[in-house]
């Protein structure tokens, strides 16, 4: 009997494939991590052929494990690292350039351009987001304006672009031979192109960009199935059902399915989502307009988002490139052996500023330092610098709703992390609540997925997997919470106006 989901998770530093069973717990994992490919300042690709070699592996990893085959696996869900952008032949299969990142940078000169004709938020009213290098949709506009014979291939209508779960899935339903070329309408909502209320691409914004429409992969619910694994994968036939963004789907895993829910996942970068239900609100305050997610056909949910760039990332700079630990898991050790961040704060902006700033020409930058700093500090600066980002993000969600918010909920792979969590909850003076399954990326997936095959029938099955595993108060007096508030916007004033026309 097929009593169990998988789910694969593309994300940004590794591919992932999870077991689920109807509890929605764990019940085996495959994972393999892919090359960060750093060309230039600014600029960050994946080999999106490696992560397709990968996904292929982790799924025959997470199988053996459970000593599953695909007969007991009742359905597939994806879940993916959102704006990064691959572009490939539809005849050959092979990508024309290296995947574009969501981190990049490189398309500044193409959001500026955009932007003279009618500001940064010209198009947001329509699709929620503002101009800016995170989205794939200057990121299509660089390939084909940058690779030898992409544009006149693109109009010929030999080329597809899709996010990392439309290259999963045209792969894994067969690719060149027939595979699916679709999207569902959460990774459509931030390419820049896809109206809101209609779910439908925009002819005239993808022509403002020069991206032909035959590009563009058919915008589907985020629970139906899709198609089928293709006769040669370890799936063979079973149905693909589920795909989800990654912050949508770590939303849904935490069964934050109401307008008012939210949750915050620290991973590569760090996500706040506020579900806002049927109603599209459009944010004063920074934070981006998005689709949480829509079940076959059922309403479509809206959210608000904040999106951080830097926060895992940091804790892998501190090991990769400066070399002061030699694994993630020591930073909170080493982050321990100081009674605080010693006056040192760090603004990773390393990709510019996100929300709820928005500024690109804003660079990393580690204020406060003295000879009394040291390795600790860093260490501890660079955890604090998540927690005080998440406070700027939730400062901005509280006034676009009105609403203050009781707890924040929180998963994604650096809620392990205690002293990071009671720092969180220290600085924004509410519980942090992390629950017992703190995978809610994949989770997520396989509910979407599960929901379409009738695996879970309903959102209060899925409800009622959820439990807490454990909850931090705030303990941090209100005075010193202010002093330390107030030393991190000042050190963020120092981050800007860093970018010119010589400096990238």
């Amino acid at each position: 009997m097929a009593d169990h989901i998988l789910a694969i998770d593309q994300g940004t530093t590794s591919s992932r494939a999870i077991v689920f069973d109807r509890a929605g717990r764990i019940v085996s994992t495959g994972q393999k991590e892919h090359r960060q490919i750093l060309p230039k300042a600014g600029w960050v690709e994946h080999d999106a052929a490696e992560i397709w070699a990968n996904v292929q592996e982790v799924i025959g990893l997470a199988l053996t494990r459970a000593h599953l085959t695909r007969h007991d696996i009742a359905a597939v869900g994806i879940t993916n690292q959102r704006e990064t952008a691959v572009v490939w032949d539809r005849t050959t299969g092979e990508p024309v350039h290296n995947a574009i990142v969501w981190q990049d940078t490189r398309t500044q000169e193409i959001v500026d351009r955009l932007a003279a004709g009618g500001g940064v938020e010209r198009y947001k009213p329509i699709v929620g987001l503002p101009l800016a290098t995170y989205f794939s949709g200057t990121k299509i506009a660089w390939i084909l304006e940058n690779v030898e014979g992409a544009r006149a291939r693109a109009e010929a209508g030999d080329l597809l672009f899709g996010t990392t779960d439309t290259w999963v899935l045209w792969n894994l339903t067969g690719g060149a031979q027939g595979g699916v070329h679709a999207t569902d309408v959460t990774n459509a909502s931030r390419t820049m192109f896809m109206d809101l209320e209609t779910l439908e691409w925009r002819d005239d914004i993808l022509a403002d960009f020069g991206v032909p429409r035959a590009m563009m992969p058919a915008i589907r619910s985020s629970s139906e199935i899709y198609g089928t694994a293709e006769d040669s994968s370890l799936l063979r036939q079973t149905p693909i059902a589920g795909i989800l963004g990654d912050q949508q789907a770590a939303t849904f895993g935490q069964a934050a399915f109401d307008a008012g829910d939210s949750k915050n996942t620290y991973g590569t970068g760090c996500f706040l989502i506020v579900n806002t239900g049927e109603q599209i609100i459009h944010s004063a305050n920074g934070l981006l307009t998005t689709v949480g997610y829509k079940l076959g056909d059922g309403p479509t949910h809206y959210a608000l988002e904040g999106s951080i760039a830097v926060t895992g990332s940091l804790i892998q700079w501190l090991r990769d490139q400066l070399g002061i630990i030699e694994s993630a898991g020591q930073v909170e050790e080493l982050a321990r052996q100081v009674d605080d961040n010693g006056g040192v704060y760090i603004v990773p902006a390393f990709s510019g500023l996100f929300a709820p700033y928005w500024r690109p020409d804003a660079r990393g930058a580690i204020v406060g330092l003295t000879r009394f700093a040291n390795k600790g500090h860093l260490a501890r600066a660079a955890l604090e610098a998540v927690a005080f980002q998440t406070r700027d993000v939730l400062d901005a969600v509280n006034a676009d709703t009105g609403v203050e918010l009781g707890e924040l909920k929180v998963d994604g792979g650096m809620v392990a992390n205690d002293a990071l969590m009671q720092f969180q909850a220290d600085v924004l003076g509410v519980p942090v609540v992390r629950p017992r399954v703190a995978e809610t990326t994949a989770l997520g997936a396989a509910y979407a997925a599960g929901l379409a095959v009738g695996f879970w029938s309903g959102l209060d099955d899925l409800s009622a997997n959820w439990q807490e595993d454990r909850r931090w108060e705030p303990t941090m007096d209100a005075a010193e919470r202010d002093r330390q508030l107030r030393l991190w916007r000042k050190a963020v004033t120092k981050s800007m106006d860093w970018v010119d026309d010589d400096v990238r």
